[in-house]
């Protein structure tokens, strides 16, 4: 996961990865240790829309994913990074007003893109 970086990355990617790296990997050992990181917070697992798959996505002391919060298309599957100051202002006031501390890295808000939104909003005023 580190050698192909920060990317949102899917378990088929990964076996095409080993594939052509010549490395006799099995999908299911891909998918035990894909779980095993995301336990150990090493990785970061988001759910497709279809709630079958999943895509990966790396994490390490340099990664600034842990400054921000993520926001998941469940149309599309893109991960947005939101870098917001009205959100870092909730994740402050959740901390001096609630004493709750958010963990950026398992914090995704689920929704549509505005990409999607576009499409969903043509389609829907189409005759």
């Amino acid at each position: 996961m580190r050698s192909l970086g920060d990317g949102h990355i899917t378990v088929n990617q990964l076996v095409r990865h080993f594939t052509d790296e010549r490395a006799a990997i099995g999908q299911t050992t891909i998918y035990r240790h894909l779980e095993k990181l995301a336990a150990a917070g090493k990785i970061r697992k988001y759910l497709l829309n279809d709630g079958s798959s999943a895509c990966y996505q790396y994490i390490d002391d340099e990664t600034k994913c842990r400054e921000h919060f993520h926001l998941k298309c469940e149309i599309c599957g893109s991960v947005i990074h939101a870098d917001c100051e009205l959100l870092d202002k909730i994740e402050r006031h959740l901390l001096s007003m609630h004493d709750f501390q958010i963990d950026m890295l398992k914090t995704i808000f689920y929704g549509s893109c505005g990409k999607c939104l576009g499409s969903t909003q043509t389609m829907r005023n189409a005759p």
